[in-house]
């Protein structure tokens, strides 16, 4: 006699959101509180919803589960909400905050005067609002602006739910294509992880499977070969060699060779590839990189062999005038850069800290300002250009501003038709400038101009593709300012010294210091002790013994996002420890946001002029307009609650994010755990962050591990070779 083993039993429950506990929109993963029909106490329903509020009807399928933290909760596999027709879950859902400009004050008010007719009103007579004492004709329009927006978020909903897709990216397919996105979706789902932030490949590729798209779909394949150079892109690269690429989709699709070369045929049919050889290897580059690099390179050959836009300057007189007016007596070393940079077109000047990079660039800067020369000062993101701007004495901005960013297509008012006003344009932390946006900048750069570069050559290279910075110094085709002597005051910094020594492949001094320094190294065994000492030393011995504000000047830098010990996880320990008091919170995308609570953006807002990396502080929560408001360096911004996924948490961020900027005081965790980012170049990056206090926290094992082994994986570029035909170098 054979066994049976039986499913589980799948049950239905259906009643009245009275409360959301938790809603992840991106995951869609949310807590309910619900008044099931059928149960007598609020029920706990655990399962996925794109948009959720409390007052609407739920439905849900699934099975009972005993929790062993959290007791008898409702496992869903299904949720299906839809909008409230009692007037107590109608005056619920609108208390929430669904509906962007209604609370719970104006919730009450329009209940009261439309009862369960209120929907239908801001619909079809959105007029009527007005009879409500404080809503004028621009709440009212943005009320049924933003229902209007919620009835076509849950048809797309419904629409990806039913094709296996549970998430709140629902609105950003709405904003990208508007009411026919449905359609879009049905004609080509791989669209959508070309145009839209947050839904990848695979996503689009579930879509797909469930409108029946045949895996071996020409349309597939050559969506899946797009990925993966895209994949590529992300990891700075602007290329892949063709045998890495094939084998990558390989994995990827698992379909039969030839039809992913046919894919690539097609691809490069198309122009969306191009083919080229780069060290002895065939390699396939997207489109827009492989120009970006080949216009970068002859840009600069044109730069190269024009006049200077200033006439010959005796660089000895100028350096002892120099001298004169600043009374500071400069070394050869810089003597020898300031005089490269005043005969040169294009110039790189670099080198670690201490080493006397301002000190040339304001020495240089003086003098062409005496001959009336215009400059134009610039940095990649609003942190760097304001040091920039507060070294230097004059105005300095991000490259996007001195571009003139276009938010209506993504790209910028200056290019060769319509140029940058400057004689000279410099650009402080070139390092982090990557392919396509140094391929604007000189594109913007008139004929005359000359363009002098500045940067670490060994921090980190660019988030975005390529690596410009490296690849101009290695081609040794412009003229390269290497500054090496650390000066008598810089090296009286340990946190100078310790950067120098990390960045010669040695481990810098860790044992306790003798009296009040600016380098400290606090051992932790194991991540439990790693965190429990970070927080008492942001939260208390920092502020206590230094002076430091833990949250304007103290900033915690983590060597990867995931993790015990990542940012995300550290963020959250963090902002309990230190804004424990903020209210009201509003908890979307992951995140909880209150006032007093340090932000950063996380992408390029060109309408607000808030770039990835910036750092801000909420100011107001204001749940009745659903708005958060943000400063950010004395420019404040209002953000709705449904925009709050460019915003994340930023009492920790990554070594990554933190490029360009730099703190009062920078404390790192550094353990085993972070294995996979132990590289050279990202703890010297994390430590020359710091200004006047760093403190790393951590194992001597895991540094010795970063510190010993470079660790740093070739990034595949084009523009070192393409640079290095063009000529010879005057490097120092």
């Amino acid at each position: 006699m054979g066994l049976s083993i039986c499913e589980p039993q799948q049950e239905v429950l259906a009643g009245l959101i009275e409360r959301v506990t938790f809603h992840n929109a991106d995951s869609g993963f949310c807590v309910l509180q619900v008044k099931a029909r059928g149960q007598r106490d609020l029920v706990t329903i655990v399962g996925h919803a794109g948009l959720i509020g409390a007052g609407e009807w739920v439905t849900a399928s699934g099975m009972w589960t005993n929790d062993r933290n959290y007791g008898l909760q409702f496992r869903a596999n299904f949720l299906k909400s839809s909008a409230p027709s009692s007037t107590e879950g109608i005056r619920r859902y609108l208390a929430s905050g669904m509906i962007r400009g209604i609370g719970p004050i104006y919730g009450g008010k329009l209940v009261a005067a439309f009862g369960d007719q209120v929907f239908d009103v801001i619909e079809q007579e959105p007029e009527r609002l007005r009879q409500i004492e404080g809503i004028g004709p621009v709440r009212a329009q943005r009320i049924k602006e933003a229902w209007a927006e919620q009835k076509v978020v849950r048809e797309i909903m419904v629409f990806l739910h039913s094709h296996g897709v549970g998430t709140a990216r629902a609105v950003r397919i709405y904003k990208t294509y508007g009411s026919g996105a449905v359609a879009v979706m049905v004609e080509n789902p791989y669209r959508l992880a070309r145009d839209i932030r947050g839904i990848g490949f695979l996503t689009a590729d579930r879509i797909a499977a469930k409108l029946g798209i045949d895996p071996q779909a020409p349309i597939r394949v050559r969506a899946g070969v797009a990925h993966a150079l895209a994949e590529a892109m992300d990891g700075g690269h602007c290329g892949l060699p063709r045998d890495e690429l094939l084998r990558t989709a390989q994995e990827l699709l698992e379909v039969p060779p030839p039809l992913i070369e046919q894919a690539v045929e097609a691809e490069l049919d198309s122009g969306a590839i191009v083919a080229d050889a780069l060290d002895g290897r065939d390699c396939l580059f997207l489109a827009g990189l492989y120009q970006a690099e080949q216009g970068i390179a002859e840009r600069l050959r044109a730069l190269l062999t024009a006049p200077l836009p200033w006439p010959a300057i005796d660089s000895a007189r100028a350096l002892a005038w120099v001298e004169k007016q600043t009374g500071m007596e400069l070394a050869k070393g810089q003597r020898q850069a300031v005089a490269t940079a005043l005969r040169s077109k294009v110039c790189v000047i670099t080198g670690g800290p201490g080493v006397g990079k301002t000190t040339v660039l304001n020495s240089l800067l003086r003098i062409l300002s005496a001959k009336r020369v215009e400059l134009q000062l610039c940095a990649p993101t609003g942190r760097a250009a304001k040091r920039m701007s507060e070294t230097t004495g004059l105005p300095a901005q991000t490259i996007h501003r001195l571009l003139e960013t276009d938010s209506q297509s993504g790209g910028f008012k200056r290019n060769a038709d319509h140029p940058i006003e400057a004689d000279l344009v410099v650009v402080d932390e070139t390092s982090m400038v990557d392919v396509r946006l140094m391929y604007a900048l000189v594109k913007a750069l008139p004929e005359h101009a000359a363009l002098i570069l500045v940067g670490d050559v060994d921090q980190l290279p660019s988030v975005g593709p390529g690596q410009v910075l490296a690849d101009l110094i290695d081609a040794a085709t412009l003229p390269v300012v290497r500054l090496t002597e650390v000066f008598r005051q810089a090296a009286r910094s340990a946190i100078v010294t310790a950067a120098h020594r990390i960045n010669a492949g040695q481990l810098p001094e860790l044992e306790p210091p003798a009296e009040v320094s600016d380098f400290y190294f606090v051992p932790g065994d194991d991540p439990e002790t790693v965190v429990e000492r970070l927080l008492e030393i942001v939260g208390r011995r920092i502020p206590r013994r230094f002076g430091f504000d833990p949250v304007r000047d103290i900033q915690v830098l983590c060597p990867m996002n995931r993790g015990g010990l990542g940012a995300r996880a550290l963020n959250v320990e963090l902002q309990a420890a230190l804004n424990p008091q903020g209210y009201p919170k509003v908890e979307r995308y992951g995140s909880v946001f209150a006032p007093g609570d340090k932000v950063m953006q996380t992408e390029n807002d060109y309408d607000r002029e808030v770039y990835n990396g910036d750092l801000g502080l909420i100011r107001i929560v204001d749940p009745e307009a659903a708005e958060v408001s943000v400063d950010f360096e004395g420019r404040t911004h209002i953000y709705s609650f449904s925009e709050l996924d460019a915003l994340v948490p930023a009492y920790a961020v990554t070594i990554h994010k933190a490029q360009g900027s730099e703190y009062p005081v920078v404390v790192m965790p550094i353990t085993t755990q972070h294995y996979p980012m132990l590289q050279r170049n990202l703890i010297y990056t994390g430590v020359t962050r710091a200004r006047a206090l760093l403190i790393l926290v951590g194992q001597r094992k895991a540094l010795a591990i970063a510190v010993k082994g470079r660790g740093q994986r070739r990034r595949w570029s084009r523009l070192r070779k393409l640079l290095a035909a063009s000529g010879t170098s005057a490097s120092l």
